[in-house]
């Protein structure tokens, strides 16, 4: 096997495997979650220097598990901890990772609840579960949350501090605390879905998010904003297919290839919302459900219902006034009510800040400014908008929407 396939292998193990190691350790090491990081990076390490010459081993999750375990007992020796903390560690039994259907609780799921205790601050619970959860760099975090990279290192060093100076403990909590915890865990999950969705390499981050999602209605069953966002993402992966044509490139949601949405994974999103709407509890994420809903069940572009899309989009800002439902409510009324209605707002959204690094303020404001036959305007906009979008693909599709306006 080449070094390249094998770090192919070691990319595929990491993804799918990445949370399993960091909280089965976090558990063994007492709550050291440095030093369960730095063990699973080490582990990882080691996979591709040896596997390229002795192999990929039949079980290569139960491998590197083993190989962090080691390597954190080495440390946590070599820094002469206390006898009984040696003899603890000199006891643990090899540690093979779970099954993916292990039941509830799942180590996983302990991992984001310890993130999302109520004494962190919400951010924190957010970057410290991405980064442990998902595997996500402290740059890739940082790139999310528009902040310097050195910004969220820092609020990651202090969240960890916080577990440990606080005694957190590494546990689902008891069922009368669960819904204190949910609506970060939620968002967490949400965050998790997307850091994987539109990234082939990390297909398996959003997998494991709907794993995860499906865990937590199964362990909070009466919790309808739980079913919403498993709803949610089920509507959004489904599409997952039509996003990008066979060359790669960004297909936007009007011109995709709907014979490729999964019929299955819509109608289980459908019932999920339906099951959750019935409660007649209404949350944020049941509402960013029945919006991908009205796009899911649209058989073609045209067919879409855009006001009502609007009266959710105002609904959801209701509930979730922040300037991104904002812009995305914008972009609903001008498909509903034409270009001009919408320009209004995304000049107020502009002129008040908070979104100025966002490149899809700028891209939904160029395509507004097209659809009005303000052509020179859209022009400026898009390059605007290319500037500030941070993947190739993007940049690569509104290069194509540019050329269009100069053509």
């Amino acid at each position: 096997m080449t070094e390249q396939d094998v770090a192919g292998r070691v990319a595929a193990v990491y993804a799918d495997g990445w949370s399993r190691i960091v909280a089965t350790l976090i558990r063994l090491t007492g709550g050291d979650w440095d030093l369960a990081e730095e063990c699973a990076q080490d582990a990882f390490a080691k996979a591709l220097r040896l596997w390229p010459e002795k192999g990929v081993p039949d079980q290569p999750l139960a491998w590197l598990t083993t190989t962090a375990r080691n390597r954190a007992i080495d440390v946590i020796r070599r820094a002469s901890v206390e006898a009984g903390k040696l003899r603890e560690v000199a006891e643990m039994e090899p540690v093979s990772p779970p099954p993916h259907d292990s039941d509830i609780p799942d180590e996983r799921l302990e991992l984001i609840f310890t993130c999302c205790h109520p004494a962190l601050s919400v951010e924190a619970q957010v970057v410290l579960t991405l980064r442990s959860l998902a595997g996500m760099s402290t740059a890739e975090i940082a790139a999310a949350f528009l902040v310097p990279e050195r910004t969220m290192g820092q609020r990651l060093f202090r969240a960890k501090q916080r577990i440990k100076n606080t005694g957190i403990p590494f546990r689902v909590p008891p069922a009368h605390l669960l819904p204190e915890r949910l609506p970060t865990v939620l968002h967490v999950l949400y965050l998790l879905f997307n850091a994987g969705y539109g990234d082939p390499s990390r297909e398996r981050v959003t997998e494991e998010a709907i794993r995860l999602a499906r865990l937590l209605v199964a362990l909070m069953p009466d919790e309808p904003e739980a079913r919403g966002l498993l709803a949610l993402i089920l509507l959004h992966d489904a599409r997952r297919a039509a996003r990008t044509d066979p060359h790669g490139e960004l297909v936007p949601l009007d011109e995709q290839d709907r014979s490729l949405w999964d019929a299955e994974r819509i109608g289980e999103g459908e019932a999920l919302l339906r099951q959750a709407l019935r409660r007649r509890r209404a949350g944020p994420f049941q509402l960013q459900a029945a919006i991908a809903a009205c796009h899911a069940t649209a058989a073609d572009p045209e067919d879409t219902d855009w006001l009502q899309i609007a009266g959710l989009y105002t609904e959801l800002l209701r509930l979730v006034p922040t300037p991104v439902v904002a812009l995305n409510r914008a972009v609903a009324i001008g498909m509903a009510e034409g270009p001009t209605a919408a320009l209004t707002i995304l000049d107020d959204l502009t002129a008040a800040g908070g979104l100025d690094a966002y490149y899809l303020l700028p891209a939904a404001h160029a395509d507004m400014l097209r659809r009005a036959g303000r052509t020179g305007e859209a022009r400026e906009a898009y390059a605007r908008a290319l500037e500030l979008a941070p993947t190739e693909p993007e940049r690569r599709y509104l290069r194509r929407r540019l050329e269009g306006c100069e053509g």
